[in-house]
């Protein structure tokens, strides 16, 4: 067991709705620049809300075959592009590593939600034996890790998670478990998402949980506004490679940071509302620091979960004040849902990443769409512009439907 075993990142990889890449989603993020607009994969008009972030011009077959384009679900092939661009990012020679030493996890909330409605209207129309025999494997939410681990020949520890929105922190948090423990040198990591789609949409509509801002989309996602009206969905695929040290030193791996601390927690309260009080989100902001040993005055800068809705932008600010008390009107508490919608289990993910380009560059991402500051979400959320920034510890916050909290603790790197 190597439970002090201490966990860096080398790699990153992402698809968002305002790049295909990571550099270009940073760069997109530094200006400011929302990714949302009108639908355009399908005709949106019958819906209540007729706007999301889409990833915009993705091209499957950069990373896959035709076969593969054809019968793989478009939230594996962001994960397949995210794999890829964090592996190529790390400098890591998959081939020369000892397969069994580099694992996977990679999380969704809703899987191949497009690839079983797809094939449930085939059936409607055609009959049973129409539909496809590839659907099974695109719809199920492990089956990312399963195809980058068999595009890439990786035979180490291999799942999925699933925890809503939390997810994409839940696995990177697992993932440097299971390095740790001495079960993996490497873990791929994160989290993938492609859940706009008619029904999602709908449904999200009528639990008057996203924006119907439809006059105004880029301007619809407003996290710790006053006049915020609900989040907007996202879709995209963040992932991240995971070493131990000893091995990220022994082959001279450029280093982003240091993974310092994870807490995980429930709410038991209730399956979509968060803690009034905000406690399980607390809980797990508590856990994370303990857990990277360090006080919540070393803390610089927070990636809110910062939906957007009217019910956790209020508690997790809630949570913030309970875990930093007065260092939270120090901190600063900035959401990229603002530019990128909410990404459900490909959240967690892609925001830690944006914790470690902030932890690289000393620089801030702002909270867009800021204009009526909600006086019960009164923290630095760095409004409307970047920031440059003294960025030593960074915390990843997001929580999911269900109750379920999740808190990332990245550091710069330090040797010692």
């Amino acid at each position: 067991m190597s439970e002090c075993r201490r966990v860096v990142v080398t790699g990153l990889g992402a698809v968002t709705p305002v790049g295909k890449d990571v550099p270009t989603t940073w760069a997109a993020l530094l200006a400011g620049r929302s990714g949302v607009d009108r639908i355009r994969r399908f005709d949106p008009s019958g819906l209540k809300t007729q706007f999301a972030a889409e990833v915009k011009d993705f091209d499957s077959m950069e990373y896959a075959s035709r076969r593969q384009a054809r019968h793989l679900d478009r939230f594996t092939h962001f994960a397949l592009a995210a794999a890829t661009e964090s592996a190529a990012d790390a400098g890591l020679d998959l081939a020369a590593e000892d397969p069994l030493d580099v694992g996977v996890l990679i999380g969704s909330a809703v899987g191949g939600i497009s690839s079983l409605l797809e094939q449930s209207a085939l059936m409607q129309r055609r009959g049973p034996r129409r539909v496809s025999p590839f659907l099974i494997p695109a719809l199920m939410i492990n089956g990312a890790a399963g195809q980058v681990a068999i595009a890439f020949g990786l035979q180490g520890p291999n799942l999925a998670v699933t925890s809503a929105c939390a997810t994409g922190a839940h696995a990177i948090g697992e993932a440097a478990a299971i390095i740790r423990r001495g079960d993996a040198q490497v873990m791929l990591a994160g989290g993938s998402e492609a859940g706009i789609v008619p029904v999602a949409i709908a449904g999200f509509n009528v639990m008057r949980a996203i924006s119907t801002r439809n006059d105004d989309p880029q301007r619809a996602s407003r996290p710790f506004d006053a006049d915020r009206d609900g989040f907007v969905m996202g879709e995209g695929a963040g992932i991240v490679v995971l070493e131990s040290l000893e091995h990220a030193q022994a082959r001279g791996a450029r280093i982003y940071g240091e993974l310092l601390g994870y807490g995980a927690t429930a709410d038991a309260f209730h399956i979509t509302a968060p803690a009034n009080d905000g406690k399980g989100a607390a809980m797990a902001m508590q856990k994370a620091l303990e857990h990277a040993g360090i006080p919540p005055t070393a803390v610089d800068y927070i990636n809110a979960h910062g939906t957007s809705t009217l019910l956790n932008d209020v508690s997790e600010t809630a949570a913030i004040k309970m875990v930093f008390g007065e260092h939270a009107y120090r901190l600063a508490v900035s959401s990229t849902k603002s530019m990128i919608g909410h990404l459900l289990g490909a959240a967690g993910a892609v925001e830690a990443i944006f914790c470690l380009l902030a932890l690289r560059d000393q620089i801030l991402p702002p909270t867009i769409n800021h204009e009526t500051p909600d006086p019960a979400c009164d923290l630095d959320c760095v409004p409307n512009v970047a920031r440059q920034a003294e960025v030593n510890v960074a915390m990843s916050n997001s929580f999911g439907f269900g109750g379920h909290n999740a808190a990332l603790v990245l550091g710069r790197f330090s040797p010692s």
